[in-house]
């Protein structure tokens, strides 16, 4: 006999409790499971109280709940827990019986577990999910993938509890094997950017800019959100800025510490384009900064012994030319960061076979997720145009957008460098733009370098072969 329950949800914290609570609200039946047990009995009599929810006190008891086949969403920490309850779970578990990791899995750590699962008869289905506890609740972004067939049976529950835009739910199949947390991991990098990116802007505004925290930094973000740049990070810096602080006077962001912490995913995306080959200097710059940020004893002593140059905010007069410049300059280097993270989806894809398409994860990007944006519509459009497009920088509306906004774009990062403002993305985007137009680059140099002390020959532009050179004859 199988229980009747739909859907398992194995872990409930915020974000399994959230996204059990929207896959109940719309019509699957669930069953739910927490290690400690007193976790479980609070959300029963708390906020799943009156719903379709049976608390199971073991993982038998869930399994013993829910229909076949049966779909378990795994909602623990990444790594060693998602193992624990998988050896756990699959002992119990029938010919198709799927279990989803929808956490923050290593992608490599979600192709090995595949694999793993390969002869059994359960599926194992990696599926990465975007937009914090609010977009669980009431709608994530959702980046499934693996087995096709588990994907098929798994559909209608994903699509209904997913965000909705007018291009459709915002999820979609990824691609094989450990696709969904390879573009879950580089959502986060691309995230990691789009912050870092804000982040300099605001800076820039702050103490070149002159601008005050308050109503005048509300009302540039506001203007901003309600452009080309209008997004979930613009919405909400927005928001902080004009914050008033709970426990005292001012604002709370004079009071916040400036060290930003990092759960990893931003480093695994550097990594992995450091093993596929594909320059992302803007998603590692924000990697780098928020290290840099860490060091905070280090900063505040190197503040009083190292000198340089400081900002000096500019004139009234000149600053409503600069906070356009540096708009520009945000948008300009936020379409370099995506052509950086998009490439990396491409790049792996062909090594891992995964058969990404590109356009419509820039689709599914559109709502739910954190680096949800209006200019998400413009990706997707290019990768219409241009399924096969080498680079987002190659598509004529981003090739054209981004040459009107090349004279601003330098302003900003030159300001920047006079003053004395580490702009770490923005000029990491700038030289990644250069570097990429550039048809004749200095790599020459290190080829001839390379063989001249270590032999490691060198290619000639007037005739074919490799040649090595005696150059201390």
């Amino acid at each position: 006999m199988t229980g009747t329950q739909k859907f398992g949800v194995v872990g409930l914290a915020v974000m399994g409790e959230n996204i059990a609570l929207n896959i109940e609200r719309n019509g699957f039946p669930i069953a739910v499971y927490n290690r400690t047990t007193s976790v479980t009995d609070a959300f029963l009599s708390g906020r799943a109280a009156g719903r379709n929810v049976v608390g199971a006190r073991t993982l038998e008891e869930l399994v013993a709940a829910l229909e076949r086949p049966r779909r378990i969403l795994v909602m623990v920490k990444a790594g060693a827990p998602v193992d624990a309850v998988v050896s756990q779970l699959a002992p119990m578990l029938d010919e198709g019986d799927i279990i989803i990791d929808g956490g923050n899995s290593l992608y490599r750590d979600t192709e090995r577990r595949v694999k793993e699962s390969e002869g059994k008869p359960y599926v194992f289905f990696g599926m990465g999910v975007s937009g914090g506890e609010e977009g669980a609740l009431w709608g994530p972004s959702l980046m499934p993938g693996g087995d096709t067939k588990a994907y098929e049976d798994l559909r209608p529950i994903l699509e209904a509890i997913a965000a909705k835009t007018d291009s459709g739910p915002c999820v979609t199949y990824c691609g094989r094997g450990s696709a969904g947390h390879f573009v879950k991991m580089v959502h986060n990098g691309i995230e990691y950017g789009d912050m870092q990116l804000i982040a300099e802007a605001y800076d820039l505004l702050r103490h070149a800019g002159g601008v005050s925290n308050g109503a005048d930094m509300h009302r540039i973000f506001e203007e901003w959100n309600a452009g080309e740049l209008q997004s979930f990070l613009i919405e909400i810096t927005r928001d902080i800025v004009n914050h008033k602080d709970p426990e005292g006077d001012g604002l709370l962001i004079d009071k916040i510490v400036d060290s930003a912490g990092q759960k990893g995913t931003g480093k695994w995306t550097t990594i992995a384009a450091m093993e596929y080959g594909v320059p992302i200097p803007t998603i590692t710059a924000a990697v780098d900064a928020r290290l840099v940020s860490a060091l905070r004893p280090e900063r505040i002593a190197a503040a009083k012994k190292l000198t340089g140059a400081a900002p000096t905010p500019l004139s009234p007069g000149e600053r409503k030319a600069f906070v356009d410049d540096v708009r520009q300059a945000l948008y300009a280097s936020k379409i370099c960061s995506y052509a950086q993270g998009l490439a990396l989806l491409k790049a792996a894809s062909v090594e891992h076979d995964y058969g990404i398409e590109i356009g419509s994860i820039a689709r599914i990007w559109k709502g739910g997720c954190i680096i949800r944006a209006v200019f998400l519509d413009a990706i997707t459009q290019a990768y219409r145009r241009n399924p096969e497009l080498a680079n987002l920088l190659m598509d004529d509306e981003f090739a054209s957008a981004i040459g009107q906004r090349d004279a601003a774009w330098r302003r900003v990062v030159r300001t920047a460098a006079q003053m004395g403002i580490a702009t770490p993305a923005f000029s990491a985007s700038l030289a990644y733009y250069d570097a990429y137009r550039r048809a004749r680059g200095p790599a020459y140099l290190i080829q001839a370098q390379r063989d001249y002390f270590g032999a490691h020959t060198f290619q000639r532009t007037d005739k074919e072969g490799t040649f090595h050179e005696k150059w201390a004859e």
